[in-house]
């Protein structure tokens, strides 16, 4: 699996013109299943995910984690993460994606993992393999790139 997780002032998903879900302050997780993934890597990069301390103390800091900020995390399937990025040519590929199917029951398990790390009301999602608009507004910028 791999996640770019972004820290963010909010965060919305959109759907056929309507707003599906949306974040105040927290964190933007895209997330891409790989083919060979298991649940324990879902479970291992939920719990790294809602303990990474990104968020900056009273000193200006990065010693918070979304759970001591009390943020909201967005968590966006991103199968586009999983390029063949060894290939030459222009048009990338997904062979290393894992297909739908699994792929979107390790999205839930990784979602519920989230939920029973942090807090089942702050966790906000898009929809798996939809046409999705996402809007956000980073802060700091901050983005970092985790695999398990």
């Amino acid at each position: 699996m791999i996640a770019v997780i972004q820290r963010i002032l909010e965060s919305s998903v959109t759907i056929d013109g309507n707003i599906f879900s949306s974040t105040k302050k927290g964190l933007l997780v895209y997330l891409g299943v790989r083919k060979g993934d298991e649940e324990k890597n879902s479970d291992k990069l939920a719990q790294k995910i809602s303990d990474l301390r990104i968020f900056e103390d009273e000193k200006g800091l990065m010693n918070l984690s979304v759970k001591d900020v009390k943020g909201e995390i967005m968590v966006i399937s991103q199968f586009t993460l999983c390029t063949d990025n060894g290939k030459s040519g222009n048009r990338p590929s997904f062979i290393f994606a894992e297909e739908p199917e699994k792929a979107n029951l390790l999205y839930e398990r990784f979602n519920e993992s989230l939920r029973n790390f942090y807090n089942k009301d702050k966790i906000k999602t898009g929809v798996f393999a939809a046409r999705m608009l996402v809007k956000s507004i980073n802060d700091g910028p901050v983005t970092i790139i985790l695999e398990k």
